[in-house]
């Protein structure tokens, strides 16, 4: 494959999972809302804690290495002794299965049997769904390999959307199957996503494949096992990789779900606790993943590509440096604006925010508690993707390895704080452990953007101090709108709670007009790159 065809496609791939990203946000929220409403917190606990947990980490430890070795296939290894290896993630799987099986059902506490008698089956049957599922991998790693990129993007789609409209019919016509609703629809989501997929390949291999002469299979046949003379069945150097990313995945996996396996294996949440503090943090992540997330890969799009990476800022052309110093700058100005906004007003309206979109099971109880502790969160995290994409364009790989053994610790700390912190506090515990473990990340960003621009004339950093104006407005603005929560929001009735909106849109307002006439950097910035783009876009015509 050509390198521009290469770059081509993998900037396709990355637009397509942008949008695929967002419209599962989108799906996975209404489905969120739809069924609050009509199953129990403890249900909600068990579904979207315990058994997703065991979904997830069955799933990641078992393709996970398989996945990345196999992507990465090098000249001397055939296609044949690849598709040989991934299909070892079958087996690999069932040993998964049975292990985290057993500790599920026998190691773990158990939810009560009256209330969910449907839970032995419902984890074994999930255990058996994740094999069939993996039987997809060698498909899988193909389709990624040769750039079947809309084809994974619609089947990942087809396979949330029928899972959420199996989700939502169980629901309302079998409500007392409890958990067989979401074993139920995972096997059909499973077996549709299956189906598609090797029905698409036998298809493409059978009709569509006939003038492709680049695509190493000849016959649907050929995507299974085969033994081949004076050709080994497996690559060594691939097994040896797959090996050293398996290793990598365990330890991954236990830093993505560090809060997930500290609520399971230490039992220091009930079950609705778990179930609200999933739905709350769901809710309370939205700005963090449509948000800040696009605007992290940009800026970090932007930064590999103005400066050198493992030169310092002396050595860099001085133009690039300037660009990247005030587009720095920009993005640390415009995400700590949005961030101390989401927190002032997210301190008023989680009450609101909860009682609209789950009613009185989250808005009730300790939901507007933990989605106020979440806004400070989010506040935290704006200003962490920004000033870790800026580091992680520039560091040299030294740097980088060095900076992951942090991480190690970064996360330990976490894992330990999260325990300690929830036995006292609760669920909010796990959002300080979080919160401190991306403070700690930030001082660590700061200290390298410092060091990086010592010596030169650009203080890119000073954009997180707000000017005098915000910060009085903000102020006012938190001071207003907690007298209108308790005055007329909270058991008010709809007219109290549309004054309520209506004094937060004006103070929304207020803090924009403020933004405007005073943040005269940030608006210049923005203005000037509007007029660029539209005067290459006027050139173009």
């Amino acid at each position: 494959m050509k390198g521009g065809e290469l770059i081509a496609g993998a900037a396709r791939s990355a637009s397509y999972q942008m949008m695929l990203q967002v419209s599962l946000r989108i799906l996975t929220f209404v489905l969120n809302a739809f069924i609050i409403r009509h199953l129990s917190k403890d249900m909600l606990g068990v579904a979207n804690v315990r058994l997703a947990l065991l979904y997830s980490t069955i799933l990641f430890l078992s393709r996970e290495g398989f996945r990345r070795a196999c992507l990465n296939k090098g000249p001397g290894t055939s296609w044949t002794q690849v598709v040989n290896l991934v299909w070892c993630v079958i087996p690999v799987t069932f040993v998964w299965s049975v292990l985290f099986a057993f500790v599920w059902l026998y190691l773990l506490d158990q939810p009560d049997h009256e209330a969910f008698p449907q839970y032995t089956t419902t984890v074994i049957c999930l255990c058996v769904i994740i094999i069939i599922e993996l039987s997809t991998e060698p498909l899988v790693v193909i389709s990624q390999s040769f750039l079947f990129v809309r084809l994974k993007v619609i089947l990942d789609g087809l396979y949330n959307l029928v899972r959420c409209v199996c989700i939502i019919c169980m629901v309302l016509v079998f409500p007392d199957h409890g958990l067989h609703i979401f074993a139920c629809a995972q096997i059909t989501c499973v077996v549709v996503y299956v189906v598609a997929f090797y029905g698409y390949f036998y298809h493409y291999l059978k009709y569509a494949n006939k003038k492709t002469s680049a695509f190493p299979f000849a016959s649907f046949r050929s995507l299974f096992p085969q033994l081949k003379e004076g050709q080994p069945v497996f690559d060594s150097s691939l097994v040896k990789l797959v090996w050293s990313f398996s290793k990598q995945s365990f330890l991954k996996q236990i830093l993505t779900e560090g809060e997930r396996y500290v609520m399971t294996v230490f039992d220091i949440l009930s079950f609705a606790d778990q179930g609200v503090y999933d739905v709350v943090n769901n809710l309370g992540s939205i700005t963090a993943r449509f948000l800040f997330l696009p605007i992290e890969d940009s800026g970090y799009l932007f930064f590999s590509k103005a400066l050198q990476r493992s030169q310092t800022a002396l050595q860099q052309k001085k133009e690039s440096l300037e660009l990247a110093s005030r587009m720095l700058a920009f993005l640390l100005r415009m995400t700590l604006l949005i961030g101390i906004t989401v927190l002032v007003f997210g301190y008023s309206y989680s009450y609101l925010a909860l009682d609209i979109y789950g009613g009185n099971m989250l808005s009730s109880g300790q939901g507007p508690t933990l989605l106020r502790w979440h806004a400070m969160y989010v506040a935290i995290i704006a200003i962490n993707g920004v000033t870790e994409c800026f580091v992680f364009a520039v560091m040299s790989k030294q740097e980088v390895d060095r900076y992951n053994s942090k991480m190690v610790v970064f996360s330990a700390l976490f894992l330990i704080t999260s325990w300690y912190f929830t036995k006292i506090f609760g669920a909010v515990g796990f959002t300080l452990a979080n919160s401190l473990n991306m403070a700690a990340r930030i001082i660590h960003s700061i200290y390298f953007i410092n060091n990086y621009y010592k010596g030169t004339s650009f203080r890119p950093l000073q954009s997180l101090v707000p000017s005098v104006g915000i910060t009085a407005v903000l102020l006012l603005s938190l001071v207003m709108t907690s007298v209108s929560e308790v005055m007329f929001c909270c058991d008010k009735g709809f007219s109290g709670k549309l004054f309520h909106i209506g004094v937060g849109g004006m103070c929304l307002l207020a803090e924009l007009a403020v933004i405007y006439f005073t943040e005269n950097e940030m608006i210049g910035f923005i203005r000037e790159q509007f007029t660029q783009k539209h005067a290459v876009t006027k050139k173009k015509d």
